[in-house]
């Protein structure tokens, strides 16, 4: 009989991101027509612009979206582990993130050297947090934890992640 083993593990999300959690809201997230699976690879120029990120849920809830980068600036050497990419809170269930209000603006995946995981990290709030939240002061060695523990938001409801590395420089003259 063979089992199963959750990709969000299987990728070290779970661990290095966050903990182990029950998912209970749907979040689907696309960069043009690519509908995001845990561990499919994009190529960074497909991700220039934000993606499309659908949350369901009622309107009376509000979500939190995370986007981080766990491998900055290499996979062997995380050393400014968790490179955030963008973040978004006060978002209505059923809608998505252009709803709620930005705090960190989208960054595009911009991985030096190596295959990096991109994570997106859905909470769902217990109350509005907009005003609560300052913008970190660097992008660099954020801690999802840290910040979901700060806003009193508990485990995520939903996740998923997609990997990425350098593209190779165009060969056109």
């Amino acid at each position: 009989m063979a089992t199963s083993i959750d990709p969000l593990v299987l990728g070290r999300v779970i661990g290095d991101v966050v903990d182990m959690f029950i998912p209970t809201a749907t979040m689907s997230v696309y960069f043009g027509p690519k509908h995001i699976t845990n561990g499919c690879p994009i190529k960074p120029s497909t991700a220039v612009n934000p993606p499309r990120v659908n949350i369901s849920g009622n309107s009376n809830e509000l979500y939190t979206l995370v986007m981080t980068d766990p491998d900055a600036p290499s996979p062997s050497e995380p050393n400014m582990r968790e490179w955030v990419h963008w973040i978004v809170v006060d978002i209505p269930g059923g809608t998505n993130p252009s709803q709620g209000k930005e705090i960190v603006p989208y960054m595009d995946p911009r991985p030096p050297m190596g295959i990096h995981r991109y994570i997106f990290v859905l909470f769902r709030q217990n109350s509005p947090v907009g005003m609560m939240v300052q913008p970190p002061t660097s992008r660099a060695n954020f801690s999802t934890r840290m910040f979901a523990g700060y806003l009193h938001l508990g485990l995520p409801v939903a996740t998923v992640y997609f990997n990425a590395q350098k593209e190779p420089a165009s060969r056109r003259h």
